[in-house]
């Protein structure tokens, strides 16, 4: 009978093996998926700032390693030109719109989903906004500014932002201040807070990961943005996008300093993200989805 129990044990191993293997698979399989997918999405940013480091000579060469790295475009970009300018143009642009449009967005998407105001017609008209094309607006822009005297600065553009991107963040919030259990401001009106007290000390500490994200969101498409910045500003009150798009002349495109610009472009932004990395996955998992 031991015998036996041996053998039957010494045959059931392969069985075991097989069964753990085949439940590793699919874990292999979601690995080597997102491993890939990360390689595809970083390789790009790997290999730009690779070439803000090469020598004008080795730009041509189509190798991510075999050259000698050198500073020259950095300095050339940030040192003997008006690149830190347009950086801290962006900066300023970025800034404001993001906390003019929370300033505003918060308590406009309190009251929508507290109060019901206009219904969901109005908030389609929100996003009917949208579809519209820049070029729709420019000339209003354009004049508007040319008249109050604002053309060709750096607050004409984050007006101009403002007016699409403010929108958005309030539509994009009323979902997460619809997940804010009601009774927890009731609680706080109740203990002798008024509804703004409440709005202010209950409902926007509990709405942080939306806030987080929102905000995010609107720093992200403000820096980006480049066609009102190409029609409101110019000269020193150029922003980013303008800056890197003036490195593609007739002549050709300047390879090292674009790849400098580019780089010192999406920095920022992965330091932001960084900084609300823990409030934006419960964010653009939350709420937003039920708005």
């Amino acid at each position: 009978m031991t015998g036996l129990a041996r053998g039957i044990a010494v045959k059931a191993t392969p069985a075991r093996g097989i069964l753990r293997w085949g439940r590793r698979w699919p874990v292999l399989f979601r690995f080597s998926t997102l491993s890939i997918a990360a390689v595809a999405v970083l390789f790009p940013f790997l290999w730009i700032f690779l070439s803000s480091l090469k020598p004008p000579v080795e730009l041509s060469r189509p190798s991510l390693f075999g050259f000698e790295p050198t500073g020259v475009n950095w300095s050339e970009v940030w040192l003997n030109s008006p690149f830190a300018r347009y950086f801290l143009n962006s900066v300023i642009v970025g800034g404001l719109t993001v906390i003019v449009s929370l300033i505003v967005g918060a308590p406009a998407a309190y009251a929508f989903s507290r109060f019901g105001i206009g219904g969901t017609g109005l908030r389609f008209l929100i996003l009917a906004a949208q579809m519209m094309p820049p070029a729709l607006f420019i000339i209003p822009f354009f004049l508007m500014a040319y008249y109050v005297g604002l053309l060709d600065t750096v607050w004409a553009v984050a007006v101009a932002h403002l007016t699409f991107i403010a929108p958005l963040v309030t539509w994009f919030l009323i979902g997460f201040f619809e997940d804010v259990p009601r009774d927890l401001e009731e609680q706080a009106m109740v203990d002798g807070c008024t509804r703004w007290q409440a709005f202010v000390r209950v409902v926007l500490p509990a709405a942080r990961p939306g806030l987080a994200a929102a905000g995010l969101f609107a720093f992200i498409m403000s820096w980006n943005e480049m066609f009102y910045a190409l029609m409101l500003a110019g000269g020193h009150s150029k922003t980013l996008p303008v800056a890197i798009a003036g490195y593609w002349t007739f002549r050709g495109v300047d390879m090292g300093k674009m790849s400098v610009a580019i780089t010192s472009a999406v920095i920022p932004v992965m330091i932001a993200s960084f900084f609300v990395q823990r409030y934006l996955v419960r964010g653009l998992g939350g709420g937003a989805l039920k708005g």
